[in-house]
């Protein structure tokens, strides 16, 4: 597998996790209708921000095992498998549901925008997500690792703006469509759970292959 198409592999995992409905999501969902667009573009700026920074300390983290601890590594690449195709399962499992969003949830656009990098910031499920995940794609045989991580930084920033961005602007239409159609909501779930088990599967086979 060359470097274009490891990119490739990172960003159908990404996509499908960001996706997912969760509480980023309905953090955005619910500045935007609570505050506009602009709040809800300031809460997704927040979450952004969060991302860059859970980015750099992945990367970070996988430079420094390649370069001092490289069995420890290995180890982690497929902890790291095993846990993304543990939440696949889960997510094919799981019925997503997303409630009504209330009026006390309203902020203004600078706290819109703290509230949303700290909320990212202090999930601990990011921390164990970022280390799950950057050792599957960090490779040193593709160049240097803070290169790498700076691409896949930008490509999850680029992406959370994607489809948080969207939501944002389209707040009012992405509210009914998400509590008014459970199934929808749901099938978006189980398939992105479909494609972590996919990629992850896959990740697995590459390591293995490699080890």
């Amino acid at each position: 597998m060359n470097y274009h198409e490891n990119l490739w592999l990172f960003f159908t995992l990404l996509f499908g996790i960001i996706i997912v409905p969760g509480m980023d999501m309905l953090f955005v969902l619910a500045n935007s209708l609570t505050g506009g667009v602009k709040r809800g573009l300031a809460a997704t700026g927040g979450i952004m921000a969060g991302g860059a920074v859970h980015s750099a300390y992945g990367a970070a983290g996988v430079g420094v095992l390649v370069t001092m601890l490289p069995q420890l590594f290995n180890v982690l690449l497929f902890a790291g498998v095993a846990y993304m195709i543990w939440i696949g399962l889960s997510l094919i499992r799981s019925s997503i549901t997303v409630e009504a969003v209330g009026p006390g949830t309203a902020r203004s656009g600078w706290r819109a925008f703290r509230q949303g990098a700290v909320t990212c910031l202090v999930n601990p499920k990011a921390y164990i997500f970022m280390f799950a995940v950057y050792p599957q794609f960090l490779r040193p045989e593709y160049g240097p690792i803070w290169m790498q991580g700076l691409i896949m930084g930008a490509m999850t920033v680029v992406t959370q703006f994607a489809i948080y961005g969207t939501l944002a602007m389209t707040a009012g239409r992405s509210r009914d469509l998400l509590i008014a159609n459970p199934d929808v909501t749901a099938f978006v779930g189980r398939f992105a759970g479909l494609l972590l088990v996919a990629v992850s599967a896959f990740s697995l086979w590459q390591g293995w292959k490699s080890a």
